[in-house]
């Protein structure tokens, strides 16, 4: 049986309550199945995060100034290997707390333009090409090239920080704001090598439907007139 049989079989046998509540990021055990606790929530940005002692990389806005896919892709496996070390260690304990786990929430690929953001030495700059090279090597050394991921990049940020936080054109803090269809597919979709497939409707007055479809994810937003 492999991995994804087994994990459909799991998820078949669980009540809609157990489903829930493998939908948290600090996930309980369901002991009846045999599925141990597990937190969803570590980092390794430029390091193995929060967890006691682990090699430091420069922040990510530092990495990218070395224009190095290769060095950026030997680092996130670096960082891999301590992370899988440690989470040996610590599960051997019985440790499934914080920052423990094998999903790091790394990188941050949005798109740094904004300093009023605050955050964006977590990333890799302001071009979108070369975050998403980068964004792309950190992701393969993290989890390798096996059949098996060393550890699980989950990339950060990429929709909702970038039109919440980093685009000046949106209103900081709102979620009630869409991104420009040209901002959108130029900037964030890109920085992370997504093909994307638009489609146009024509709506009131007041502006313009749009829908589109990332990898498998459908997302629907609003095209104001002034865009």
């Amino acid at each position: 049986m492999t991995f994804k049989e087994r994990a459909k079989e799991l998820v078949s046998k669980m009540t809609i309550g157990e489903k829930m509540s493998q939908m948290r990021y600090d996930s309980p055990a369901i002991e009846r199945l045999g599925i141990p606790a597990y937190n969803w929530w570590n980092e390794a940005l430029h390091g193995y995060a929060r967890s006691g002692t682990a090699t430091v990389f420069p922040q990510a806005i530092g990495m990218a100034a070395m224009f190095d896919d290769e060095l950026l892709e030997r680092i996130g496996d670096a960082i891999a290997t301590e992370g899988r070390a440690k989470y040996n260690a610590h599960t051997a304990e019985g440790d499934r707390t914080q920052y423990k786990g094998l999903t790091f929430w790394s990188p941050n690929i949005n798109i740094f333009r904004d300093p009023r953001w605050g955050r964006g030495h977590e990333t890799y700059g302001e071009d979108p090409y070369l975050t998403a090279r980068l964004g792309k090597a950190f992701i393969n050394g993290l989890q390798g090239h096996g059949d098996t991921l060393k550890a699980a990049a989950c990339a950060a940020q990429l929709l909702d920080w970038y039109y919440l936080y980093e685009d000046p054109d949106c209103a900081r803090g709102s979620a009630a704001n869409f991104a420009a269809v040209n901002d959108l597919s130029e900037d964030a979709v890109h920085a992370n090598g997504i093909p994307v497939d638009f489609d146009m409707e024509d709506d009131d007055e007041e502006g313009e439907e749009l829908s589109f479809e990332i990898g498998s994810i459908e997302l629907e937003s609003a095209a104001s007139d002034e865009e």
